[in-house]
């Protein structure tokens, strides 16, 4: 049978993941070229770029606070899978099937995926 962890274990794919959602954060404060790019290939309005920081720097902290307060880095990751989907669809939807959508959105949704499955489900013997 398969259960949930309230904690990670082990904790190091919640880290990564968290560091690099620090750094999409960061490069999504003031958009660099190719993050740009990909915000205008599928149409995402301008006047919601300033929210993109925001909400990557969240999940960062949150993976983070939820190495030791149950179920917030479980609920982050899966949150992350949900937003990935979505960018997943956004570019399917915008008819844009290159490097954004099979390596950086597919990429990032493979990632939370195996850190959600790695670090949060057990297998009771």
């Amino acid at each position: 049978m398969v259960t949930l962890a309230s904690l990670p274990a082990p904790v190091w794919p919640v880290v990564v993941l968290a560091i690099i959602q620090f750094g999409d954060g960061l490069l999504c404060a003031r958009p660099v070229q190719f993050v740009a790019e990909c915000f205008d290939a599928v149409g995402w309005p301008r006047r919601f770029w300033r929210v993109m920081p925001v909400l990557k720097l969240a999940a960062a902290g949150g993976l983070i606070l939820g190495i030791w307060v149950p179920y917030v880095a479980l609920l982050v990751s899966l949150a992350l899978v949900a937003y990935f989907v979505t960018a997943i669809a956004m570019h399917v939807r915008a008819e844009d099937f290159g490097r954004n959508l099979f390596l950086n959105a597919t990429g990032m949704l493979v990632l939370c995926v195996a850190t959600s499955l790695l670090s949060f489900t057990r297998l009771d013997g």
